[in-house]
């Protein structure tokens, strides 16, 4: 509100800008191209996760070994061609063809495992990368587990919100939320922002959920063990919000 255009500028002019991102030990790092990008959202530039988003990881793989892409968007090979993956969670895997009493296998490279479980081979696969991505995010927060920086060792469930505000508090980010996707209003408006202060429950506050493990055991008849075991599973990783 009150702001003032001091000029315009295009995407492709952004890119090889040299940047400096929060919480890496790499600078600078440099904007890059990205095909599976939304451009209605912000300004289009996002911070690159390729160890854990599938997304990034084969944004960073067609890059690095596609000399004719880099080529076509101006790329110069000393942006992206030295940076390697740098592991940040480690989360338990198993592949969606495993058996029943296979053991999943741990990784701190989920997005490229995924990338590989479903056969992307180019940022085109968009229906094979969206599988890829609602794998790698559900089993990366409720089941993963930070493997550098100050929360080292804690689940991401625990460290997310922790070095959100740390990043508030040194002023290296600001609260922030939209629709994840499209909406529109009763009256016909596309959302673009979404309200934070709701209603809904906190599902991981303890008392609350202490009071249906408790219902769970002494109230409820399951008929058989499995069912029981699903829904104390359930009880166990509802964390901010219902899924």
């Amino acid at each position: 509100r009150g702001g003032k255009e001091v000029g315009k500028v295009r995407g492709r002019d952004l890119i090889g800008l040299p940047l400096k991102s929060p919480l890496t030990s790499l600078c600078p790092i440099y904007a890059l191209p990205m095909l599976t990008i939304s451009m209605k959202k912000g300004t289009g530039v996002v911070t690159s996760v390729p160890s854990d988003a599938p997304d990034d990881w084969i944004a960073l793989m067609d890059l690095k070994k596609k000399p004719a892409l880099r080529e076509k968007y101006g790329v110069k090979d000393e942006w992206v061609v030295p940076f390697e993956v740098i592991p940040i969670i480690e989360i338990p895997y198993k592949k969606d063809n495993a058996a029943d009493d296979e053991a999943p296998e741990t990784t701190a490279v989920a997005a490229e495992v995924a990338c590989e479980e479903y056969k992307v081979q180019s940022q085109n696969d968009r229906e094979k990368l969206a599988l890829a991505k609602a794998k790698t995010y559900k089993l990366g927060f409720y089941e993963g587990k930070m493997t550098l920086g100050d929360y080292k060792g804690l689940p991401v469930l625990e460290a997310k919100p922790k070095v959100k505000a740390a990043m508030i508090a040194s002023g290296d980010a600001y609260a922030y939320a939209e629709p994840e996707k499209e909406v529109w209003s009763r009256s016909g408006n596309e959302c673009v922002v979404a309200l934070t202060d709701q209603w809904y429950l906190k599902y991981g506050e303890e008392a609350w959920r202490k009071q249906v493990e408790d219902h769970l055991k002494n109230n409820v008849e399951c008929y058989s063990a499995d069912t029981r075991q699903k829904f104390e599973h359930a009880l166990s990783w509802l964390g901010e919000g219902g899924c």
